[in-house]
């Protein structure tokens, strides 16, 4: 008995440790767009459009790992942004109103690969089109300072 409970503490132990140190999965990601961005003008904040294929586009794990994961942009976004995702996953299930509505957006606003990130003033007026930016949230956050 005593050799199983050690075993089970041993292996929480390293489970708990394989968690990437300074990451964080608490940005609230939505998935509308024209609510985001009445909801960006009533709070005085820019909204950042995330075209991703969650499940497949290396990129986008990137992305995701390098800079929407960290602790630094969570700060940043909290205060500064609204997040929308539009996501074209191969493996997820989404409904066919989501597919339709995201797959409009995309044609709308002529995205032709992945991740490619849109990024509105607050008086949802579109100031960017980009993507992944090499240099961890820091240098994504000035990326995206630069253009509001």
């Amino acid at each position: 008995m005593k050799i199983r409970i050690g075993v089970l503490f041993l292996l929480t132990a390293f489970l708990l440790s394989c968690g990437k140190s300074g990451s964080s999965d608490n940005l609230d990601w939505r998935t509308n767009l024209e609510t985001a961005l009445q909801q960006a003008k009533k709070e005085n904040k820019a909204v950042l459009v995330n075209f991703t294929g969650s499940d497949w586009c290396q990129w986008c794990f990137k992305l995701s790992d390098e800079v929407f994961k960290q602790k630094e942009f969570e700060d940043y976004a909290k205060k500064n942004l609204i997040l929308v995702m539009v996501d074209f996953p191969r493996k997820i299930e989404q409904t066919n109103e989501t597919k339709m509505y995201n797959q409009q957006l995309a044609q709308q606003y002529g995205i032709q690969g992945f991740p490619t990130i849109l990024l509105f003033n607050s008086t949802g007026q579109p100031v960017a089109k980009t993507g992944y930016q090499p240099g961890g949230a820091d240098n994504y956050i000035r990326h995206l300072e630069s253009y509001l």
